[in-house]
């Protein structure tokens, strides 16, 4: 056993050994390490400062204190603990403040500087000079100019940063996991598709609960049990139970998060004004695609202008549909019932039933489609390597892991997936690093390490798990995510994989998730799980035909979480006193499906912008933004085939092997031969006309 488990840099993890006892002194070690290896930089003799020994040393110097606390991390989103967590916070200021003075220290910025300045500096090409670069623009955008006084009080900002948006996660993840739902009469299940029931007993035998004699079904806020009661459940008053759980995380005590929002926004505010930005958004953005807080919040304006109008008729449509259907008048919906009667109008309109796909998407058929997908596409042999005995080590029994090797029998990367909802693990999904592999010094190329993790329906009742259509686009999109990292060729490790421009990054994930609506990739991946059956073309054709149901909704929905996150950043001191809530929810009404009572916005509870002390904030939009990148993307892939391995050996050459090698704008058009054209997701959409 190592004595110092999270330093241990073996390529495959011991995670049994990563214990909560060993992390305070194995972060401190490390710590201890970068410090004294920064502190030896920035001693160095100003005319002796090299490339190599200190903009490629900074990057060394970093390495042990990023692979522990990576691995911290990870623990804490996968296998959350109260030992865990007192440990992880008991060293997170101490993390945080050392990367927050990195680029606030005077004598290291003037050797970062005297290389840029240097003969050697100016003459670097390619990834050399694209590193130094981003460096330089590092250094300058945390305020490496200014007074010493200012940048005392940004490192300060940071670290209080890292210790309330932490607090902020922590409330989220408590609040989720302390509500439940018990029903105990099998009347109110009713609509409930037979999945949800058996998942719903099976978490209440798993807490002790019910018998059977006497059973209980128990219902979360995770969402494979929460969904199907707001889409199916003829039960009111347990969809309107959901709701109000749901919207009341984050917003009630213990775990009421309020005047965290308002603490993170203050500082964020405070942060870009030191730094002579009006405001976070543009302090953010300078270095994505957007550039700016103004051309991100044009983006979405033009979006939204394009969508409004189908957005009300959509509404209307809804409202009248429920009217005809009950008997009465026709007016808005009660704020938990909007995806009830959606669905309803959805079967009666299409005929299409999304739980008749789900005996077709059993997971480990979905996984084995994926990895032929990744054959055919991109030359990537995928193989499964058994766990819980020999040295491959995973930390819960759910999860496998996989190697990647390509035509040439190379081993890329390896990679740990972990699919299904646990309580001491965070909602979502996302996908991770663990290890930076690449190319290295001696000519050898170093395999990645990486994780993809959701939240989907797990298998109960010896029956494997069947998932949503949608939960089948989340597994691919983390998947992508997963390649760009996997894929990376990119020498700097800094500049691999995903470390990109946000409005960037959602590229290779988004992408993935058009191959799930061709016919030709779905017959690899969609079997029914007794059968052995494709999906039969009726209910394709059907599936197809409903895809853009409420697409205007759809779109309304991630405009009002990108323009919320814009006014936020932007207009910050308009929401610093009062209700919060209130007064994003008036400046988000024109976005939001009205209901009575009206629909509660998610700032108490949208992880991506506040539990991060950057995170998504100030660049939700990237979503949409990527998604015009993607839609684009795929129409080479549609005109020269889905599965043509040229076209995908382009993809990888000119996006997922380069990470931040060059300007995402100039890696884009390298594949397409032009910059991108905003209409072919709105005609995906069905919000413009084919052209």
């Amino acid at each position: 056993m190592s004595k110092a488990p999270f330093l241990d840099e073996a390529f495959l993890v011991k995670w049994s050994e990563l214990t909560a006892d060993h992390v305070v002194p194995d972060v401190r070690t490390a710590l201890q390490g970068a410090e004294a290896a920064v502190a030896e930089i920035a001693a160095r003799a100003v005319g002796e400062a090299t490339y190599d020994n200190t903009v490629r040393g900074l990057e060394r110097a970093t390495e042990a204190l990023g692979l522990a606390w990576g691995k911290v991390g990870h623990l804490m989103s996968v296998a959350d603990s109260p030992a865990l967590r007192e440990a992880h916070d008991q060293v997170l200021a101490e993390v945080s403040g050392f990367y927050a003075r990195i680029p606030l220290n005077a004598e290291l910025w003037l050797r970062v500087k005297a290389v840029a300045e240097s003969a050697e500096g100016r003459a670097l090409e390619g990834i050399y000079r694209r590193h130094l670069d981003e460096t330089v623009a590092d250094f300058r955008e945390a305020g490496a100019d200014l007074s010493a006084e200012v940048r005392t009080r940004l490192e300060a900002i940071q670290a209080e940063l890292a210790k309330v948006t932490q607090k902020y996660g922590e409330n989220v993840l408590d609040a989720t996991n302390g509500f439940q739902v018990l029903v105990e009469d099998p009347a109110r299940l009713a609509g409930l598709p037979e999945h949800a029931k058996a998942a719903a007993l099976t978490s209440a035998r798993d807490k002790g609960l019910g018998s059977d004699e006497t059973p209980v079904w128990r219902f979360t806020l995770h969402q494979p049990s929460q969904e199907p009661v707001m889409t199916y459940a003829d039960d009111e008053t347990l969809r309107r139970e959901l709701w109000e759980g749901a919207v009341a995380v984050g917003a009630a005590a213990p775990h009421d998060n309020a005047e965290l929002v308002k603490t993170i926004l203050r500082l964020r505010q405070e942060e870009a004004g030191l730094l002579g930005k009006a405001d976070f958004a543009d302090h953010v953005l300078r270095r994505r695609m957007a550039k700016s807080g103004a051309a991100a919040q044009a983006f979405l304006e033009d979006l939204k202008g394009r969508t409004l109008g189908t957005f009300g008729v959509e509404t209307g449509e809804l409202e009248a549909f429920k009217a005809a259907q009950t008997g009465g008048a026709a007016g808005r919906l009660k704020a938990w019932e909007a995806g009830y009667w959606a669905e309803k109008l959805r079967r009666e309109r299409y005929a299409f039933d999304e739980e008749k796909l789900r005996p077709y998407l059993p997971m480990d058929r979905v996984i084995d489609g994926l990895f032929k997908l990744a054959a055919r596409v991109f030359g990537l042999m995928i193989a499964e390597v058994p766990t819980g005995s020999g040295e491959v080590e995973v930390w819960d029994p759910a999860v496998k892991f996989y190697t990647m090797h390509d035509g040439a029998g190379r081993h890329l990367g390896s990679f740990y997936a972990d699919w299904y909802p646990r309580e001491a693990k965070r909602g979502g999904a996302w996908m991770g690093y663990l290890v930076t592999g690449g190319p290295q010094p001696d000519g050898a190329r170093a395999p990645h390490l990486g994780y993809i993790c959701g939240n989907m329906t797990p298998p109960q009742g010896g029956r494997p798990a069947l998932l949503t259509h949608r939960e089948v686009e989340t597994v691919f999109h983390e998947f992508g995510h997963l390649l760009h990292h996997l894929l990376g060729e990119v020498e700097i490790k800094s500049l691999n994989g995903v470390n990109v421009a946000w409005d960037f990054v959602e590229l290779p994930s988004q992408i993935m998730e058009n191959w799930c609506w061709e016919r030709e990739s779905l017959d690899l991946l969609a079997r029914h799980h007794e059968t052995g059956e494709t999906i039969p073309e009726e209910l394709f054709a059907k599936m197809v035909a409903a895809k853009n149901f409420r697409a205007a909704t759809a779109m309304a929905r991630q405009l009002q979480f990108g323009v919320m996150d814009l006014l936020l950043h932007r207009r910050t001191t308009e929401f610093l006193e009062g209700d919060l809530v209130a007064k994003v929810a008036e400046a988000t009404c024109d976005l939001t499906v009205p209901t009575e009572p009206a629909g509660r916005p998610i700032v108490l509870r949208f992880s991506h912008l506040f539990s991060d002390p950057v995170g998504y904030a100030a660049g939700y939009y990237s979503y949409k933004w990527a998604e015009v990148l993607e839609a684009d993307a795929f129409t080479r892939f549609q005109r020269e085939g889905i599965f043509n391995a040229e076209t995908g050996g382009d993809f990888v050459r000119h996006i997922l092997s380069r990470g931040n090698s060059a300007d995402p704008a100039e890696l884009f058009r390298a594949f397409m031969g032009r910059d991108p054209e905003p209409a072919a997701l709105l005609r995906r959409c069905g919000l413009e006309p084919a052209a």
